[in-house]
């Protein structure tokens, strides 16, 4: 179980919770985020509707999300929700655990082979990329596509830095964009089809200036042409091809080059 920066959640706070006993009057979970803590929900805050039996929406070992509603510091006690809980966040809870406990994994197998600490892989680079990124595995994703800069951004040590980077590209497959537009070049000059490559390549020029992105333009039959870019952030292929296409489509003008373009499922 991934360690805990906090002892005790916030009111208000939703966190990832494990059913552990199922009484007529409620339940009693331990809160996956917060080292395990015990935490009690009551029979009232179980579901919005009237339910003949308790067990018919939560069982033991179940993994829900519930809303904190109750917080006693004093004696470290936490009442919990789970009707207070919008589907929309507990997909997106979910969702964000998943990923940490992901990232955490792969830290702490790291951690083990350097000679760390599981606090040292939390404190050093854990909690220093959720800081940064607002998610560690982000973090770790960022790492994949631009390599040590991401973690040193982040301020992890470099001791972790290599390693970190050669795992990450191990375990780590970062989703991509992609965006693709069909061309139509056509030129009835004598040097018609050196006019066409010459708007190819400023097409391919003009993608090469854009950071993050990558492009490629290829014949699909005369006179019909496929520009594609590719990228991790959807505005960034964006950004690329339009302006791609923009310079392109003034290169032809000036060369006589009939051209006309349309979006295509990529």
């Amino acid at each position: 179980m991934p360690l805990s920066r906090r002892e005790l959640p916030n009111v208000g706070e939703y966190v990832v919770a494990t059913v552990k006993e199922v009484f007529d009057y409620g339940a009693y979970v331990t809160l996956d985020e917060f080292n395990g803590l015990r935490a009690y929900l009551p029979w009232s805050e179980v579901a919005s509707r009237w339910v003949r039996n308790i067990r018919d929406v939560i069982r033991e070992n179940q993994k829900i999300v519930v809303k904190v509603i109750r917080v006693n510091r004093k004696r470290k006690t936490v009442d919990v929700s789970l009707k207070k809980v919008p589907d929309n966040e507990r997909r997106r809870k979910m969702l964000w655990w998943k990923r940490y406990l992901k990232a955490s994994n792969i830290v702490e197998l790291i951690a083990s082979k350097i000679g760390k600490s599981v606090e040292e892989a939390y404190r050093e680079v854990i909690w220093r990329l959720e800081d940064y990124y607002g998610d560690p595995l982000l973090g770790l994703e960022e790492a994949v596509v631009r390599g040590e800069e991401a973690l040193a951004e982040a301020s992890v040590p470099k001791e972790w830095i290599n390693i970190l980077v050669e795992e990450a590209r191990r375990h780590i497959r970062v989703k991509t964009v992609r965006v693709r537009f069909l061309l139509f070049l056509r030129s009835q000059a004598g040097d018609g089809v050196d006019r066409i490559k010459k708007v190819l390549s400023v097409i391919e020029k003009t993608i090469g200036k854009h950071d993050k992105v990558r492009g490629r333009v290829y014949l699909l039959g005369s006179p019909r042409y496929i520009v594609e870019v590719e990228s991790h952030e959807y505005r960034d292929a964006e950004r690329a091809i339009k302006s791609a296409i923009e310079a392109a489509g003034k290169l032809s003008s000036e060369l006589g080059v009939e051209f006309r373009y349309e979006r295509v499922e990529a």
